[in-house]
């Protein structure tokens, strides 16, 4: 029996437990997690509330000594998490090794952001006690951290996205507390993780409260903790649905706190007319390849697809059914994203001009959670006909849209929702003679690619994976590079004290010697 860890002790094991599935075959795994109570939360939440405090006078070398060491925890349970993670989703090791290596580098790449200091975003204006008509004040500005952070595991990035991932990360390196809603479908995974953060948070003495991780059900145990007063923010990266309901729950609060929700996008991707009739193998082969990447199951996975009309985009889609037909079928997640991906299908191919042009059709009854690719057509006045043609489809699908003049794009990029991506195919004159397509795509888009697919996000400085809802329900917000940390920061300003009571950021001498804005 398992039970949730509560800084730095464990729940009660005797409460309502759950168990999860091997989605290879559907089999469940002889492990029993005990559900948190609402007293546990209530206890999880006082904690962080406690720590908090002390987090937020943490220097930047001290927080980066947690998440340097976090991630030398984490690649040093690579093992055990190959075993674990493989049999709790599906996914194959290189994929566990891979995002273990994702993992452990996001942590160290907040740890030299905060080393270096600059991401405060220190700001002085000096005072001016002889200006006229009135003196001027001394003021001097900075970010603080925002308090604890509530932060909902994703089902398609068991380590990436969850216990010690981006969110977790970013919380942490702006000094916040961090409680850790586990997801259903792998909690052995995130005991591994929760067990290490534990073990370094100890060794590098932070508070108790400084993390938590808590199993159960969405609908008690992540309702108690987003509707609960001592949480300030809230991170989550699944479904529109949940995301919207703790958008949602968050708001109703009689402090009503912020929610940063990474939820659905279709990616689409413009094919411009420049493209040329070589470039239609290789393109196909990388699309093919970016569509059922991890069985599709990528929030960047490219749904819909434009592309000209006629003998051209016609040579388009036999090439790329060519691509899909040499794709088998994979494991996917867990049985409900199954379902769901199955469902999306079968409503698109009901949508009216919608064609199938290929669908995987091997029976996979009684073989787990698994499914294979499919191709569908329709022309782009359909499209624009029937919205549900719009919606995500989570899984190793693409509907293939043909236009016939860029007039027709604009309209399209004007009609859609939010995206995390766009992609953009063609030549450079392409980008001349496009009628404004890109700016109306910066419009609706976190992140557009030129010639380029967008699956296989680059953790760095400069990504933004974010945009306007429903990608998430703050387009101003990244979850993944450095940016991500100012989600869980808030700006706070001091105005006429005294040398010494000034965080070493603003103090005069600038101590930490980081870059300022000054005047």
């Amino acid at each position: 029996m398992e039970s949730s860890i509560i800084g730095f002790s464990r729940g009660d094991a005797s409460a309502k437990t759950f168990k999860a599935f091997n989605p290879a075959n559907n089999a469940s795994i002889d492990v029993n997690y005990a559900m948190a109570s609402e007293d546990e939360v209530n206890d999880a939440c006082l904690l962080a509330s406690n720590a908090a405090f002390e987090m937020a006078q943490f220097s930047g070398n001290k927080k980066a000594e947690f998440l340097n060491a976090l991630a030398d925890g984490i690649d040093g349970i690579v093992e055990d998490l190959v075993s674990v993670m493989t049999t709790e989703t599906g996914l194959p090791e290189p994929r566990v090794r891979a995002e273990t290596g994702r993992t452990s580098g996001q942590l160290r790449m907040f740890a030299r952001l905060v080393e270096a200091g600059h991401w405060v975003d220190a700001r002085i204006d000096r005072a001016q006690p002889d200006r006229q008509p009135l003196p001027k004040p001394d003021l001097r500005a900075m970010l603080r951290p925002i308090g604890p952070v509530a932060v909902f595991c994703a089902s398609n990035f068991p380590l990436a996205f969850s216990v010690a991932g981006g969110d977790s990360a970013s919380a942490w390196a702006a000094g916040c507390p961090v409680i850790v809603k586990a997801h259903h479908a792998h909690p052995g995974t995130a005991l591994l993780v929760g067990n290490e953060v534990v073990a370094t948070l100890r060794k590098c003495s932070w508070p108790e409260g400084a993390f938590s991780l808590l199993f159960g059900e969405g609908r008690t145990v992540g309702q108690s903790l987003v509707t609960n007063k001592m949480i300030k923010a809230v991170g989550f990266t699944g479904s529109r649905s949940g995301g919207r309901a703790l958008f949602n729950l968050a708001n109703a609060r009689e402090e009503p706190i912020p929610v940063f929700a990474e939820m659905s996008s279709v990616n689409p991707v413009f094919i411009l007319p420049g493209m040329k009739l070589e470039d239609i193998d290789s393109f196909s082969t990388g699309l093919a390849g970016s569509a059922t990447l991890g069985v599709g199951q990528f929030c960047t996975n490219p749904g819909i697809v434009f592309h000209p009309a006629g003998e051209f985009g016609e040579q388009i889609k036999t090439s790329y059914v060519q691509k899909m037909k040499k794709v088998g079928a994979g494991v996917m997640l867990h049985r409900g994203i199954c379902d769901l991906y199955h469902k999306g299908i079968q409503k698109l191919t009901s949508c009216e001009g919608v064609k199938v042009e290929y669908r995987f059709s091997d029976s996979v009854e009684g073989e787990g959670s698994k499914a294979g690719p499919c191709v569908l057509s329709t022309s782009v006045n359909e499209f624009l006909a029937d919205s549900a043609m719009m919606d995500e489809v989570f899984g190793p699908s693409t509907l293939l849209v043909a236009y016939d003049d860029l007039a027709q794009l604009i309209r399209v990029v004007s009609t859609m929702e939010g995206q995390l991506t766009a992609s953009v195919f063609g030549v450079e004159t392409d980008l001349k003679n496009d009628q404004g397509l890109v700016d109306h795509l910066e419009i609706i888009a976190g992140r557009i690619l030129f010639n380029q697919f967008p699956t296989g996000v680059e953790v760095c400085e400069s990504v933004v994976h974010g945009g306007p809802y429903p990608a998430t329900t703050d387009g101003r917000s990244t979850s993944v590079g450095t940016g991500a940390i100012l989600r869980f920061a808030r700006p706070v300003c001091y105005q006429g004290f005294p040398e010494e009571w000034l965080p070493d950021e603003l103090k005069e001498g600038n101590p930490l010697e980081i870059e300022r804005c000054e005047s």
